[in-house]
Order: C-alpha cells, then sequence, then structure tokens
C-alpha cells in the first residue's frame, strides 16, 4: 500500500552553488514552497541575500542545532516571493542520522506541499539511501478514519506532498533513492497489515492479501486451507485455531531468481488476534494483539521486494496464520498436539500459542523443502520486551556465521538486534511426562520465558542452521519516532532485506 508522498530524485553537479536552489536556476526549484537545506551547507553558503542578514547569525537565531533531526525555520524572500526555509540536522552525516534526518524532514510534510531539499547532495550512496528511506517511512500514517486510505495521510481531494531529492550526478545516488522506495514501500507494506483491525484482518483475508502481494511481485503461493492442514497433520496451527469460528491458513509464498546457490527459509508468526484463548488474557493485554502477526507481515512485505531488489538467494515464505480465541471448541490446557511430522506438545498454557504454529511451519520446512538456512520471526514472548526494550529484537541462533551476518545486517539497517544464549541447561523446564515437550514449563517460578521458547522452536528446526527473531519489543511503537510510526513499525523487514541481498 503506498506512502502517500511523491518523491523524485534530480541529479545535480556538486560544484552547483547553493544559493542557485533558492533562484529557480536548478531544475526542480521552480515552484517549491518549501527548501530544505543542511544546517552544515548553510553555514558556509552564500544565503545571505535571501535570509536577510548572515546566516550564521539566522542560524543562532533560529537555535539550529544541526543535531541529527533536528529542524528550524525561518523565511527567505526571493523575488518578491517569501519561501519557508528549514535547516535540517545531519547529525555526524552516518546512515544512522540521515534516516533520522529524513523521518524528521518527512514527518513535516503537509498534504499538497512541494519541498527542495539538498541536504543529501553530497552525501554517498548509502547515506543518501538512509536519508530517503527515512524520508519515506516518517510521512506514514495509518487512518481508518471516513474518506482516507490505510496508509494514506491525504484526505479526500488532498494531493500528495511532493518532495524533491538534489542528489549527486552519478549513477549510484539516484539508484539508492529507487532501492530506498522499494524497501520503504516494503516497511510500509507490512506497517498497514499489522495496524489493520482484527474484525477485518482474519486468517483469510491475510492470506488472501497474500495472494495480491504475490501476484504484484511475481512470487509463487500457495495457501493451504483446512482441510489440507487436518489432511497433512498440521496440529499447532489447527489447535490454535479450533477455538476461532475464522479457520487458520498456512502461507507460502517463494522467489526463485535464475541462478541461486542457497535457499533461504523465512517462517512468520501469524497470529491475527491472539485473545489468550482458554488461559485469556486480561482487557489491558489484549488491547494491541491486532499486532500479533508483525512476524508473518515482514516475512510477506520482504518477500514482496526480492526481486525488485535483485535478491541472489531462493527464498520461501511460510506464514503460519491463526486466530487464538476462546470458545468450547478451543484448546484446552492439558490437551496434547501432534505438530507436521509427529512430535507431540503438551499445551500447559493456550496463551504460549505462536510457538505451537511456527513449529508446525518449521517442522514442515524441514521436512519437505529442506532449505540451507531458516530463520523464523515472531512476536513471541513479552520477556523479550522486558529484557530488550521497545526498540531491539532479541537473536537466537544455532550458527555463529548466521548469527554474525544477521547482526551486521541489523546494524546496518537502523533494526538493532541483540544476541541472546541458547542455554542447554534451561531445556529440561519443557519435559513432559506425556508428550515429546510441553509448551512451557510446568513448574512455577521464575524463568527465562523468551530462552525456553526459542529452546521449544530450536527441536522442530531438524538441526539446520536456524535463527529466531523475537520481535516483541520491536514490531510496535507507541509515540512517534524517527522512521518509527506510532503503531506497527514494521520492525525486521529492513534487516532481512540486507542480509538477503548480501549488503553490507
Amino acid at each position: 500500500m503506498p506512502i502517500d508522498i511523491r518523491l523524485t530524485a534530480i541529479p545535480t553537479p556538486a560544484d552547483t552553488p547553493l544559493a542557485s536552489y533558492f533562484t529557480g536556476a536548478v531544475s526542480g526549484a521552480e515552484d517549491v514552497e518549501d527548501i530544505a537545506v543542511a544546517v552544515q551547507d548553510a553555514s558556509t553558503a552564500g544565503l545571505d541575500p535571501y535570509l536577510g542578514g548572515p546566516a550564521a547569525g539566522v542560524l543562532a537565531a533560529c537555535e539550529a542545532t544541526g543535531d541529527a533531526g533536528d529542524v528550524a525555520v525561518t523565511v527567505a524572500h526571493v523575488d518578491g516571493t517569501a519561501r519557508r526555509v528549514l535547516f535540517l540536522g545531519l547529525g555526524d552525516g552516518s546512515e544512522k542520522d540521515m534516516r533520522k534526518a529524513g523521518a524528521a524532514l518527512g514527518r513535516r510534510l503537509a498534504p499538497g506541499r512541494r519541498v527542495l531539499t539538498s541536504a543529501a547532495r553530497a552525501q554517498p550512496a548509502e547515506a543518501v539511501r538512509a536519508f530517503a528511506e527515512g524520508l519515506l517511512l516518517g510521512c506514514y500514517q495509518f487512518s481508518l478514519a471516513s474518506g482516507r486510505e490505510p496508509g494514506r495521510g491525504a484526505g479526500p481531494g488532498e494531493p500528495p506532498g511532493e518532495v524533491r531529492m538534489l542528489v549527486g550526478a552519478g549513477d549510484s545516488q539516484p539508484a539508492a533513492v529507487d532501492e530506498a522506495r522499494a524497501i520503504a514501500g516494503a516497511v510500509a507494506l507490512a506497517r498497514d497489515l499489522v495496524n489493520m483491525p482484527s474484525a477485518r484482518k482474519t486468517p483469510g483475508w491475510l492470506a488472501a492479501e497474500a495472494v495480491r502481494v504475490a501476484a504484484d511481485s511475481g512470487l509463487s503461493v500457495r495457501i493451504w486451507e483446512p482441510g489440507e492442514l487436518a489432511a497433512e497433520g498440521f496440529g499447532g496451527l489447527l489447535g490454535v485455531g479450533s477455538g476461532s469460528a475464522r479457520p487458520p491458513r498456512l502461507i507460502e509464498l517463494g522467489y526463485q531468481p535464475a541462478a541461486w546457490a542457497r535457499h533461504v527459509v523465512l517462517a512468520g508468526k501469524g497470529i491475527t488476534f491472539d485473545s489468550g484463548g482458554l488461559s485469556l488474557k486480561p482487557n489491558e493485554g489484549m488491547r494491541f494483539m491486532k499486532a500479533d502477526m508483525a512476524g508473518g507481515a515482514a516475512v510477506i512485505a520482504a518477500m514482496s521486494v526480492l526481486a525488485r531488489l535483485g535478491a541472489p538467494v531462493r527464498v520461501t515464505g511460510l506464514v503460519a496464520a491463526a486466530e487464538n480465541m476462546p470458545s468450547g471448541s478451543a484448546l484446552c490446557p492439558g490437551d496434547v498436539i501432534t505438530h507436521y511430522g509427529g512430535r507431540t506438545t503438551e499445551v500447559l498454557n493456550t496463551d504460549a500459542e505462536g510457538r505451537l504454529v511456527l513449529a508446525d511451519a518449521l517442522a514442515y520446512a524441514d521436512i519437505v523443502l529442506r532449505p540451507d538456512v531458516m530463520v523464523d520471526v515472531a512476536t513471541l514472548t513479552g520477556a523479550a520486551r522486558v529484557a530488550l526494550g521497545g526498540v531491539m529484537g532479541a537473536l537466537y541462533a544455532t550458527d555463529d556465521g548466521l548469527a554474525q551476518a544477521l547482526l551486521s545486517a541489523a546494524a546496518a539497517s537502523g533494526e538493532p538486534l541483540w544476541r541472546m544464549p541458547l542455554v542447554d541447561d534451561y531445556s529440561g523446564a519443557l519435559e513432559s511426562g506425556v508428550a515429546d515437550l510441553a509448551n512451557i514449563p510446568h513448574a512455577s517460578g521464575p524463568h527465562a520465558g523468551s530462552i525456553e521458547a526459542a529452546l521449544f522452536l530450536r527441536e522442530f528446526t531438524g538441526k539446520r542452521p536456524w535463527a529466531h527473531l523475537d520481535i516483541a519489543g520491536a514490531a510496535r511503537s507507541s509515540p512517534d519516532e524517527g522512521d518509527r510510526s506510532g503503531g506497527a513499525t514494521g520492525y525486521g523487514i529492513r534487516l532481512l532485506l540486507r542480509w538477503l541481498t548480501g549488503q553490507r
């Protein structure tokens, strides 16, 4: 779904004087209302005639700090026309600071407003991409108010905002803006899917959205219907979904380039609403449970742009979609379910359901798809949020090389991960007297909840290289902060794309 902004990259020679942007002598500068320049540029450029005095004094009076994302506003007079000037701080010019600066500019863009920015013109391609990415994501808004489209900030009859972004005259910087458009569009898609209320967002609806995305993106798609799931023994998905009138689905997406040497499976938790089942959550705990399919949304969204970004690996995306509801047919504490492949689980708490559906997906991937690498993404445990807060994801991995590759991609993409230990001694807590595993420990008392959940999932990976991203904290944000919008953040997509495309 689109971000409501038109972003145009305009290649410009590096020696073009900044003052010429104010006079309209540069292509794209003729009819803009706002001009955004970096504080660092404005302090040395010949802007004094347009600002009514020395630029350094104007910057000081506006309290322009130059910090990443700081915006100070003044007015310039050009040929009798007043134009608003935004002094934008770029910090140290790192990708992180450029992304933050772009987001700050994006948040200020009003519908129909035309802005010219030279802030990233002299930056390398990586910084240009980060700035454009932040700018686009900073514009994101989700609304179901009457007359508005989901994910669009403009109301009926309002034209979108427009940003004309001056970049270097070579090939790499315009290409970086194109790449940013693709990545930001994928993140916005995931945010739209997660932000959609669960009254509409059933497992069937999510599957239909995946089919639409596949058609638009050149992906293969298979939707496993309830009857097929039952015939093939997907007991985790069926058990979790048994309490809902809206049955589960397994979504399978495929991307295969002409030449590939490695097959990766991405598996996402797709719980479209989590009431806790018969182990019912309190109301406060349910308020944001429409977001419990953020891992599945990340998988669908990342898959949607693999072809556009030229990813050199084969990727299969699996989304285990179910609604966890209480009813007379719901899974009961003490029930034993049989997963795909035959392993059994004693269900001691129906609110620990994400691991049950992911176990089916991972077992299917191991037994049938036989990939080289498996990575799952899930809002799995509150314990991960307690440990790492609301910005960072928890990483568990059985392979050090895989872990390091994901950590590097996370750092470069602005989606931080912290590697957590898979403590084998804790596996005993998941022993069951009546099944192969219990989904939570039998004994009460303090437990390492996030680690134990990861250890449970590991049992279904067939000893293949595997990583688990617990994104329970990072998937949702309360305030607008940087390029993270209030509500769904779309966390995980950028780091997965960095990893899958081999960028550093």
